[in-house]
């Protein structure tokens, strides 16, 4: 890893030479980088562990320095202990601190167990209570001046996630100065350093993440080259943004665009997990100042000796980087849950980091062997383990006993690294150029003066007397000009004036021509009026006139039926008076008949004689009820005719039903084209699900899909997912898939549950989405009415979800809203966290915010709070909280403006309630989400307005964890709205 200086075989020669420099010597000195040697001087004061140049005379003796603990240019490394956060206060509130510091001794201890402990050395030992300025005056102080002289130097930090890496460097301190991390310092005492006249400072901004390198001042750039020099083993990044420095303010804007962009998420261990390796690169380019002023000797082509006066001295120019590297946290999956994306981004982590312990080893052991190419890190630390830059390391651990394995491993990594040793270098070289060019200037400002003085001497008189005869000449051409452009100025006036006259005529004309056609328009339009007047009036006689004729004859029709009327009541009348005549003749009859034996068929006429009369009575009864009908019909119509109003109100009616007729068939029209379109799609869905075979199967997984699954069921669920693999390699995706269409119910729910169980390992979500599983879990999201198959599938797209091209994919079908309408439907609270977990997932994508509220993304989440369970109200919240997040990075970043969408959907009054759950997982993401609303001003005043200013102190002074607690804190001193609220108030914050 170690690189040989290019300098280092060139020896130093001095000669003289009595005839002057000429140009074309200059010319091959810039061509020839050893043929210009001058007398090269120590630095003032040379840096710990660094080697001294070669001297004139051509010695080539190298002085170096020593480090207080005797090892010349080895790596120093400090330990710094993180106290304790609330949390940790809380749950090992029975155990004491596994490690112990003795800062005077500069040892620490390590406990195993009550009884024994494990002891190390180290250069320096930072307790909790150390300040940030003594950290940087013990850690990177050393490495700056180093840099300031010409050396190169390196500061990193290197530890378990969430013990301080972040905090230690690159700390802005807006709130508080004495929180300035080293970044921030370093370049305090570096601009302070420099003249901006004749130094150069340029910084550029990296993060390596997922082994690619990242600009994160232009994040369009995000797959860097490195680039290594073959002769000299210089590693260089062509590709990243170069900004140059000229103050402190400027590089604070340079930060705060980098952080904004780099990639951080929230974990178990840390709010704001770093999930990326940040690396700040400073390049400081410095003109050195020699002792005395002596006079060079260079040799020119033809091998003869130049003597250079000190006024032509070759300027002398100082090269050194000094490059502070912001590790990302190692952490152990199991602590710090991470799942889906954020599992990838650790493994990279965990890579990387042991690619750099190899190579430490390596370079401890001596080992002939250095994999540096085994990861781009170590690539870009070649310089600064092993090579020639004075390198400073501070690990950063916890004093909880829960992480000791982690602790121990970082104590182990700080203390190889202090084996490792460097060559420590100084880089100076010549810029012949710049000498070459001033000569060069120089010299055709003299030819130039000299040959400019012989001309104005010798043509001054010449010049005297063509000035005065061109002067004459001027003057009479400038009065002919003059008298030709005031006759033209005379002929353009009366021209303009003649045209003005004209105009002011037309104008007129065009006046009365417009007063004419408005009368005319007023004349047509009374006439207009008029004659729809008359027609009107027309109209409405007419239909009086038909009104009244229809009264009429309708009134003659009641006379004629009141007249039949009348006759069949008469008709009535005599008919019931015969029928009871008959009636009294036939009791007659009877009395005579039974005494006197009266023969039989003179009783049988008078019965057929009895029941004739009958059948006449019932048909007079049937026709005089028909009657009775009719009138009552007739006397209803005419009621409904003599109001005229009601045809005129049932007219009107008839023309508006009229054209609402037209506007619905042109509606139907449309509805129609798009039916089918519909019909077309879905035909082609059904063609790309109906591809692989229908076969059932009746086995399966009855395992059903969890968001977050519970520590103690992880070996059954391993179990099911290897006997889920095991199936899914007999039978094929297709054929699982294909039993999600099954008939059978039964089938269907082993078959979406297999499906689920391989979509929550992320190497099976892109053969799912490529062989339409997304398509066909959306399909029976919305067309399945069993509860069981509605869970199963929202949690199958839950797990999808997580990733980000996945997302885009269940946006674009209309994934949400099949997710808003299930949320509205269901009432199992298991049913409601997966969609919950869903959505939650979708509200973490920047690019799909407006497009997931516009279909309803916000609106169901927020109407899962119905549901009161606790794990539902988690999601919601955990939603909520991605959302918020993404909208003030958006706004950090410049392209979101506006007021909140959460605030515009009514999301405000839930999170103030909630802002102080019992549950801490739903507080911890409300707080979050709070402060994320809080951070931009433009919606300030809601938060106020909203009671949620209140909730924002509570956090800022009562919140169990530090990240958030400071970032309401931040929240509430930079927002002008906030703090004169709070004067109004007289709250002392």
């Amino acid at each position: 890893m170690a690189f040989a200086s290019h300098n280092s075989k060139n020896g130093l020669h001095a000669s003289r030479l009595d005839r002057p420099l000429s140009v074309n010597s200059m010319k091959s000195l810039a061509s020839s980088p050893t043929a210009l040697t001058p007398t090269s001087t120590r630095p003032k004061s040379a840096a710990p562990g660094s080697s001294s140049v070669q001297r004139r005379n051509g010695t080539g003796a190298q002085k170096s320095g020593k480090d207080d603990s005797g090892v010349s240019g080895r790596v120093r490394v400090a330990v710094r202990l993180r106290p304790r956060n609330a949390e940790e206060l809380a749950a090992d509130a029975d155990f004491a601190d596994c490690v112990e510091l003795l800062p005077e001794l500069k040892r620490l201890k390590l406990r195993k167990n009550n009884w024994d402990c494990e002891t190390y050395q180290f250069d320096e030992v930072l307790t909790e209570t150390a300040s940030q300025k003594r950290v940087y005056e013990v850690v990177a102080k050393p490495v700056v001046e180093s840099v300031l002289e010409g050396y190169n130097g390196t500061v990193m930090a290197y530890g378990q996630t969430g013990t301080g890496k972040t905090f230690t460097l690159g700390r802005l301190g807006e709130e508080d100065c004495a929180d300035r991390g080293i970044m921030v310092r370093a370049m305090e005492d570096i601009l302070a350093d420099i003249s901006p006249e004749h130094d150069t400072l340029t910084v550029s901004y990296l993060q390596l993440y997922m082994e690619t390198v990242q600009d994160l001042l232009a994040p369009e750039r995000d797959n860097i080259a490195i680039v290594e020099d073959p002769k000299t083993g210089d590693v260089s990044l062509p590709g990243t943004t170069l900004v140059e420095l000229k103050d402190q303010k400027s590089f604070l804007e340079l930060l705060q665009t980098g952080e904004a962009n780099r990639f951080a998420s929230n974990t178990k261990l840390n709010t704001e997990s770093s999930r990326s390796h940040a690396l700040l690169l400073v390049n400081v380019k410095r003109s050195a100042k020699n002792k005395q002023e002596k006079d060079f000797v260079i040799h020119n082509e033809n091998g003869n000796s130049v003597h250079v006066s000190k006024g032509h001295r070759v300027p002398t120019i100082r090269k050194s980087k000094l490059l502070i590297v912001d590790l990302a946290g190692s952490e152990r999956v199991d602590k710090s849950g991470s799942e889906g994306h954020q599992l990838e981004e650790a493994k990279a982590i965990n890579l990387s980091l042991t690619s750099l312990g190899k190579c430490i080893n390596a370079l401890a052991e001596n080992s002939p062997h250095v994999p540096t190419r085994d990861s781009k890190l170590t690539r870009l630390l070649r310089d600064s383990f092993g090579g020639t830059a004075r390198t400073s390391l501070i690990i950063t651990i916890g004093p909880s006993p829960r992480h000791r394995g982690e602790t121990s491993s970082t104590i182990l990594f700080g203390q190889r690294a202090m084996k490792v040793e460097n060559m420590v270098k100084l880089k100076e070289e010549f810029d012949y150029k710049s000498l070459c060019r001033r000569l060069e200037a120089e010299l055709d400002k003299l030819i130039a003066d000299n040959e400019r003085q012989a001309q104005a001497i010798f043509d001054g008189e010449e010049d005297m007397e063509r000035k005065l005869e061109e002067a004459g000449t001027r003057v009479a051409e400038a009065e002919s000009k003059l008298a030709a452009a005031l006759e033209v100025i005379s002929k353009e006036k009366q021209r303009q004036q003649k045209e003005l006259v004209e105009m002011m005529q037309n104008l007129q004309i065009e006046r009365a021509h417009r007063e004419r056609l408005e009368l005319e328009l007023r004349e047509n339009v009374q006439d207009l009026q008029d004659k729809k007047k008359k027609q009107i009036y027309a109209e409405n006689e007419k239909h009086q006139k038909e009104i009244r004729d229809i009264f009429e004859q309708h009134q003659q029709e009641i006379k004629d039926v009141q007249t039949r009327l009348a006759n069949e009541c008469g008709q009535r009348e005599r008919l019931e008076k015969e029928l009871h005549e008959a009636n009294i003749c036939l009791q007659q009859s009877k009395e005579i008949l039974e005494p006197e034996n009266i023969h039989k068929e003179e009783l049988s006429d008078l019965k057929q004689m009895l029941e004739k009369e009958c059948e006449l009575r019932q048909q007079a009864e049937r026709e005089l009820d028909a009657f009775k009908r009719e009138e009552k019909k007739l006397t209803n119509g005419i009621t409904e005719k003599n109001d005229i109003g009601e045809i005129w109100v049932l007219k009107k009616r008839l023309e508006q039903e009229l054209l609402e007729r037209e506007k619905l068939e042109d509606e139907i029209k449309s509805l129609k084209q798009q039916l089918l379109q519909v019909h077309v799609d879905a035909e082609e869905r059904s063609r790309t699900i109906g591809k692989g075979s229908s076969a059932r199967s009746s086995g399966g997984s009855n395992s059903t899909i969890s968001l977050h699954t519970p520590s103690n069921m992880k070996d059954t669920i391993n179990g099911q997912r290897a006997t889920i693999a095991k199936l899914f390699e007999q039978v094929g995706l297709q054929k699982i898939l294909s039993l999600l269409e099954s008939e059978d119910v039964d089938v269907r729910v082993h078959a979406v549950k297999v499906v689920a169980n391989l979509a929550a390992e992320e190497v099976n979500q892109e053969k799912i989405v490529e062989a339409g599983g997304l398509g066909s879990l959306l399909t029976l999201l919305q067309s399945s009415e069993d509860e069981t198959i509605r869970r199963v599938a929202a949690g199958a797209i839950a797990n999808l979800a997580m990733n980000e091209t996945n997302q885009e994919l269940i946006m674009a079908q209309g994934g949400i809203g099949l997710l808003a309408r299930t949320a509205d439907d269901a009432e199992d609270p298991q049913t409601l966290r997966m969609v919950a977990g869903a959505i939650a997932n979708l509200c973490g994508n920047d690019k799909l915010q407006i497009k997931l509220r516009e279909e309803g993304g916000i609106r169901a989440l927020l109407g899962m709070v119905r549901s009161r369970h606790a794990d539902v109200l988690a999601q919601v919240a955990r939603g909520i909280a991605n959302f918020a997040k993404c909208e003030s990075r958006g706004a950090a970043q410049g392209y979101r403006t506006g007021r909140s969408l959460l605030i515009e959907d009514g999301a405000l009054p839930w999170i103030v309630a909630n802002a102080n759950n019992e549950a801490s997982s739903i507080r911890r993401h409300i707080e979050l989400a709070l402060c994320h609303l809080a951070q931009h001003e433009v919606n300030a005043k809601d938060v106020v307005s909203g009671g949620a200013l209140w909730e924002l102190i509570r956090i800022s002074r009562e919140c169990s964890r530090e990240d958030i607690r400071s970032l309401a804190q931040r929240t509430l001193n930079a927002s002008p709205t906030f703090q004169a609220e709070l004067r109004r108030l007289h709250v002392t914050y």
